[in-house]
């Protein structure tokens, strides 16, 4: 397009994940149908065999750059009593302890509770444990006023003064496990594990994890919907509202481009 004016020309695809793509937009679409309504969702050699690519490469870029087009600008905050705990991406090390990351990826998770069923998730990687890690996320994805409900790790101590109603249970001499105490956690955290080990074959890079973990969610919040032309249609609307994401600058984030470094 070119402007009558200043004779500026821009493509209609500029400032979206399609920026610069040498592929027909009818391309795209037919990936971003069959990541939607693949119930397991998709990995970038089944993209690639799908939709005829001539490489890898180019499926893998084009699945990051729609992971990072899933998670909505200003999304509503998880509300009401919500689970709040942190599982391995990895397993736990060998003398490492419960809560040692070590190699592996320690993952934030938070769970609206829904009677005996979970609502809307929310994840993040986070560097460790402590206090400064695990806080901020929990204020970035539950709304204040809400009961936050977690185990008794000192790390979420002082909930109550940022204004949530912190329902702490101690499981260490309660006679019960963690899955029983924070069981809608537990269960994400369990699908997950299954999701990234069935569809992604158990291997992940550490640098584009939290990619993964918005396609997860984007995925679970959406798992009740009626038609899965509507999760295509969402992911159309945020894709042309998403930045671009050059494929040197996935390669970056690496160092060394499609290559899977944190197993499962």
């Amino acid at each position: 397009m070119e402007c009558a004016s200043c004779h500026r020309q821009t493509s209609i695809t500029a400032g979206t994940v399609f920026q610069d793509t040498h592929k027909p937009l009818v391309l795209w679409f037919r990936a971003m149908w069959w990541m939607t309504n693949q119930k397991p969702g998709a990995s970038a050699l089944g993209i690639q065999r799908a939709m005829g690519l001539g490489s890898y490469q180019t499926a893998w870029a084009w699945l990051h750059k729609l992971r990072r087009a899933m998670v909505r600008p200003g999304r509503d905050q998880l509300s009401g009593q919500v689970e709040v705990d942190e599982a391995f991406v990895g397993g736990i090390e060998p003398g490492g302890g419960r809560r040692h990351v070590g190699n592996k990826a320690l993952v934030a998770i938070a769970a609206e509770v829904r009677g005996s069923g979970v609502g809307r998730i929310r994840m993040k990687r986070v560097r460790d444990s402590s206090a400064s890690s695990l806080q901020p996320f929990i204020k970035s994805a539950v709304a204040p006023g809400n009961t936050v409900i977690t185990d008794g790790l000192v790390s979420y101590v002082g909930l109550d003064s940022n204004g949530y109603r912190h329902d702490r249970r101690i499981i260490l001499g309660s006679g019960l496990t963690a899955d029983v105490v924070l069981p809608g956690v537990h269960r994400v955290a369990s699908l997950l594990k299954r999701w990234l080990l069935g569809t992604h074959q158990g291997a992940v890079s550490r640098e584009h994890l939290d990619y993964y973990l918005d396609e997860f969610t984007f995925r679970f919040n959406r798992r009740n919907s009626g038609s899965r032309g509507k999760l295509f249609y969402r992911l159309i609307q945020q894709a042309v509202l998403a930045d671009p994401v050059p494929y040197a600058k996935l390669r970056a984030e690496t160092g060394r481009g499609p290559q899977p470094v944190v197993g499962t």
